[in-house]
């Protein structure tokens, strides 16, 4: 009798550790990191490295342009606004997923 008592609570002690190990295995799915988010946070970099030097050339063009009386300047304020959109796309990215808790 005592021999069955002893494969019973083995037998528990391993159906106990298997089902830690199922829970256990979710876990780690979502501890790695999203193939997609590293691409894009990898792109977004790269185009905002490049971009900085241009939109500053884009900017003076324009407002020298502008000075000059050859382009409105409703074109110099709306490529400004354009470039603060580019480079605030992230954080005006944060805030509409924040508005729909997303």
């Amino acid at each position: 009798m005592r021999q069955k008592n002893k494969k019973k609570s083995d037998f528990r002690a391993l159906q106990v550790w298997y089902a830690a190990l199922l829970l256990a295995v979710p876990v780690s799915a979502f501890a790695q990191a999203s193939p997609f988010n590293t691409g894009a946070t990898s792109l977004l970099s790269f185009a905002l490295t490049i971009a900085t030097p241009i939109a500053a050339l884009i900017v003076i063009g324009l407002a020298v342009a502008a000075s000059v009386g050859k382009i409105s300047w409703g074109w110099v304020i709306g490529a400004i606004l354009g470039i603060a959109a580019i480079f605030g796309a992230p954080q005006i990215v944060a805030w509409i997923r924040g508005l729909f808790g997303v």
